[in-house]
């Protein structure tokens, strides 16, 4: 891949938008690319809007993401799609809770990892990377269900 692969995340305090920024990047940066990212909490403790961008490729030079550059934006609540929208390219990918059945999620809590797993079937990070970075950065005891959740993302 020679491109730099744009990518935002957002919701709302508590959800794990930062945690699936981390589980992106990590599984980007053992896959081999240059990463950077960057987060916005703002009133995050309090129920507030949270983002983080992630870029990776094989060189990556600013870990902002311009308006309208994102390839995929990745929502994990609705109320948040329409004021992240402009971070989308036109032909750009919205990923978002409707995009997958949550009564099938193990957890409700799952949902950050299932739709990381929509997201890890249009970009170019081996299966292996993607659950090694969930094993790593979530506890242990809750590893299997995120598991189960990302695998429900990938439809497998």
């Amino acid at each position: 891949m020679k491109n730099t692969v744009n990518i935002v995340f957002a919701g709302i305090g508590g959800q794990g938008v930062i945690k699936a920024s981390d589980i992106l990047s990590e599984s980007a940066f053992t896959a081999g690319y240059d990463i950077k990212k960057s987060e916005i909490h703002g009133m995050s403790q309090r129920g507030g809007s949270v983002s983080s961008d992630v870029r990776f490729g094989e060189k990556v030079f600013s870990p902002i993401i311009p308006p309208g550059e994102a390839d995929f934006l990745v929502v994990l609540t609705e109320d948040q799609i329409e004021i992240n929208l402009h971070h989308l390219k036109k032909c750009g990918r919205l990923i978002s809770s409707r995009d997958i059945d949550t009564s099938k999620l193990p957890d409700p809590k799952t949902l950050n990892t299932a739709l990381l797993g929509i997201l890890s079937s249009s970009v170019d990070i081996p299966l292996k990377n993607w659950e090694d970075a969930i094993r790593k950065l979530l506890p242990s005891k809750s590893t299997d269900m995120n598991i189960e959740a990302f695998r429900i993302g990938r439809k497998e």
